[in-house]
């Protein structure tokens, strides 16, 4: 709530509804679908943002660590995108658009076993997103399917990724001049705002300081 305040009083258009959801828990998104329906009709743009990676290496990595990442950087990820394409598809929507926030990670692997498994998950986001063009073509509808795939953001990201050791959270941050949220999201208002007959594949994006 206290974000929406905040971008009301900086003027933003629209309105922000908060709606708090454990995307690691399948009849909570469907609840929160079936929320958007009586509140707001349905959804014609689905932004799939949430990602996480914990440090677990595949020689020696906890297994309820990889599940979770597996549970909502790919499995909440698919649902999501069912659920909005029906809401879609019920109410006739044929330009609506479903964007996958991914990660370079999701393009090579960097040689760290902390981020290995995360890798892994990013790359099936990347299989996801091309096979999802493709039925959506099969469909024979306009909806648009994208991929974004940032380096290093300055979030919280870090932060949780190596919970453990705040510092090292904080040394992956100023290493290099990051990228911020706000150009993640310049990116997202590009690929929407293409013309209706373009489809923008997976837009690739690093800090200018980033190496691998």
């Amino acid at each position: 709530m206290k974000l929406a305040a905040e971008c009301q009083s900086a003027g933003y258009s629209g309105t922000l509804i908060p709606y708090k959801c454990d995307l690691s828990n399948e009849e909570d998104i469907l609840s929160m679908f079936s929320a958007i329906k009586t509140l707001q009709q349905g959804v014609d743009v689905c932004i799939n943002n949430a990602g996480l990676a914990h440090s677990e290496p595949l020689l020696s990595g906890k297994t309820e660590s990889w599940r979770n990442m597996i549970d909502v950087n790919v499995m909440a990820l698919s649902i999501c995108t069912r659920e909005a394409y029906k809401s879609m598809k019920e109410r006739n929507v044929d330009d609506g658009h479903i964007i996958n926030i991914n990660s370079m990670g999701g393009h090579r692997m960097v040689p760290s076993a902390d981020e290995h498994f995360y890798c892994a998950t990013k790359y099936a986001v990347t299989a996801l997103t091309e096979g999802l063009r493709q039925e959506l073509r099969e469909a024979k509808t306009h909806i648009r399917a994208t991929s974004i795939s940032p380096g290093i953001v300055e979030t919280e990201f870090a932060f949780r990724h190596h919970d453990s050791d705040p510092q090292k959270a904080a040394a992956v941050y100023e290493s290099i001049k990051c990228l911020k949220a706000e150009d993640i999201a310049s990116a997202v208002t590009y690929v929407l705002s293409a013309p209706p007959h373009v489809q923008i594949g997976d837009v690739q994006m690093r800090p200018v300081e980033q190496v691998s």
